[in-house]
């Protein structure tokens, strides 16, 4: 009837949107290569589109020789903004996301043994936890930003010194001696942000939506009620 037909188109809906996701997660090897005159006449034109999101142009700005550009920029940020700029901001709110999912799962199992440090929702913790322990985190964070770029801030003078987006000098394993394997761990570090940003945001919403931390969801799911 009228609601199977709209459960499935539900269901083709969810999983375009699927496809569409993971396409941002994938490299550009995934594009076909021309084999033929026709083939390589059509893939000249698919250079001018984004292979995350092939019905949109390619950005001038991601031409691929970043680590995990796939020309996935909607909003047209990268032709207003500098991309080195665009690209330190996407790897510091990637590491704070995955720094945070790794909290919230922490703090559900494991707590301080001190007054307003007992909620395992990270959601209301935040606001039981003396203020004086936010305010350390702020200032601690602050100090962070502005040592770690000798106090420039603005696209403008933040990489005048040749540095790298999101490079620190923090190394202590030596990672980045052999080049190809840091390539790999640039775009793994920068996967693994991304899917922590989308994460993040699960949890939260998650946890404001049915009141559980992230393992008693998955433990005893309850669905939305309606």
């Amino acid at each position: 009837g009228a609601q199977e037909s709209s459960r499935k188109m539900l269901r083709v809906a969810l999983l375009a949107a699927a496809v569409a996701s993971a396409s941002a997660f994938s490299g550009l090897s995934a594009l076909p290569r021309a084999q033929t005159r026709a083939s390589a006449v059509s893939g000249m034109k698919m250079q001018d589109r984004s292979s995350a999101m092939p019905f949109l142009s390619r950005p001038p700005a991601l031409d691929g020789t970043m680590a995990g550009d796939v020309g996935f920029d909607p909003l047209g940020f990268s032709n207003y903004f500098d991309l080195k700029w665009l690209r330190e901001a996407e790897l510091k709110h990637g590491r704070i996301c995955m720094l945070g999912c790794l909290g919230f799962i922490t703090q559900e199992k494991v707590q301080l043994p001190l007054p307003g440090f007992d909620n395992k929702l990270a959601t209301e913790a935040f606001f039981t936890v003396p203020a004086g322990g936010l305010w350390q985190i702020f200032f601690t964070l602050g100090f962070i930003e502005v040592l770690s770029n000798n106090g420039k801030l603005t696209p403008g003078d933040m990489f005048i010194e040749g540095r790298a987006p999101g490079d620190l000098g923090f190394d202590p394993l030596g990672l980045s001696q052999d080049e190809s394997a840091l390539r790999r761990f640039e775009l793994a570090e920068l996967k693994h942000g991304r899917l922590a940003m989308i994460g993040l945001g699960g949890m939260l919403h998650q946890m404001l939506l049915t009141k559980q931390a992230p393992l008693e969801q998955l433990a005893n799911f309850q669905p939305l009620s309606t």
